[in-house]
């Protein structure tokens, strides 16, 4: 019995000395487990270089145990086993789950930050902006030259009209006028044609739609829409849009051909500027977009319009007004009568002949 109580006490004085080894161990371990895997800068010469943030996409209802897998396989974390086990401790403390999105991480972040980043959803965003009077072309354009998709995928889905999730759209070849110009910001896995075609039309029809169905219009829809098109195109001076859109609302109900320029321009897909103006041949270049040919308003709007165009279309005031010139400052000259009229635009000829070379 002497013999082995020298054995038992050694055995007592070894056991706090192995635990706590072996727990200074498992915090070395996780300390390390849990730390980004490079620092926050990296030291290169004189300067430092900031770790590239690194994409990664969390499909829905992808388990937590893959997403470690899959953090880990990817250089953002240094063990998918100590993510499990910080999971499940998280999970029994709180609600941890993870949401799914596309999330720019970072080896520079911890463990802890990424399961923060990933929980509360905080996924890649991109913002955008289409301004008003673009046309769907330059949206598609504006898109292929971001990278976010080509120009081509764009213009197909917008010949679409998804009457099956927007019923309240017009009979309509396409699109046009009906994508509403705006800022956005979305999750980047929600960047493709589809979504932001129908992204840009609940955005129309949270803005534009109920000004229209309150606002007791004595025109369709579409008929509205594709006036407010024009006088976004015609008007650059804010405070011109409601004396531009009073002017065409007259020349409709009096049955003049609008003579709008920016319809002629749309018919044959130019745009014209003070050194090349439209000549008389394309002015006279038959189309259902001509507005010096055909009276009434084009098939379809030419652009998308903004609020205030909008606004200014809904319910144009009467005006003395027949006719406006552009100066090609921004400013039109308003004029009542063909005469007058006729008298602006040489007043105009000569001014820029003076200037020109």
């Amino acid at each position: 019995m002497a013999s082995r109580l020298p054995k038992i006490l050694f055995f007592f004085l070894l056991l706090p000395i192995a635990l706590g080894l072996a727990g200074w161990q498992g915090w070395a371990w996780w300390s390390w487990a849990t730390s980004p895997i490079v620092p926050e800068t990296t030291a290169e010469g004189d300067g430092a270089i900031a770790a590239e943030p690194v994409q990664i996409q969390i499909p829905q209802g992808t388990p937590g145990q893959q997403i470690g897998r899959d953090l880990e396989a990817a250089g953002l974390i240094r063990s998918h086993v100590a993510w499990n086990l910080w999971s499940r401790w998280q999970s029994w403390q709180q609600d941890m789950g993870y949401q799914a999105g596309t999330y720019a991480l970072s080896p520079t972040q911890s463990l802890q930050e990424i399961a923060d980043q990933i929980r509360t959803g905080e996924v890649l965003e991109t913002t955008f902006t289409i301004p008003e009077g673009w046309t769907r072309e330059q949206m598609a354009a504006a898109f292929e030259e971001r990278g976010m998709f080509s120009a081509q995928d764009f213009l197909a889905v917008t010949q679409e009209v998804p009457r099956d999730r927007f019923p309240w759209l017009p009979d309509m070849p396409h699109l046009e006028g009906f994508l509403y110009p705006d800022t956005y910001v979305l999750p980047a896995e929600t960047i493709t044609p589809e979504g932001i075609r129908d992204l840009m039309l609940e955005r129309f029809e949270t803005v534009a739609l109920p000004l229209y169905q309150q606002g007791d219009s004595t025109f369709s829809l579409m008929e509205w829409v594709t006036l407010a098109s024009i006088v976004e195109r015609e008007a650059v001076i804010p405070d011109e849009r409601t004396e531009i859109a009073a002017v065409f609302n007259r020349r409709l109900g009096e049955g003049i051909p609008l003579g709008a320029d920016p319809t002629v321009e749309y018919g044959l897909g130019i745009t014209q500027t003070p050194e090349q103006p439209l000549t008389l041949d394309q002015v006279n270049t038959p189309s259902p977009y001509n507005t010096y040919i055909n009276a009434g308003l084009p098939p379809t709007p030419i652009a998308s319009p903004g609020l205030p165009s909008l606004e200014a279309s809904l319910n144009p005031s009467p005006t003395e007004y027949l006719y406006f010139v552009a100066r090609y400052d921004g400013t039109h000259v308003f004029s009542r009568t063909l005469a007058e009229h006729e008298a602006a635009q040489a007043r105009i000829r000569d001014a820029i002949d003076a200037v020109t070379p």
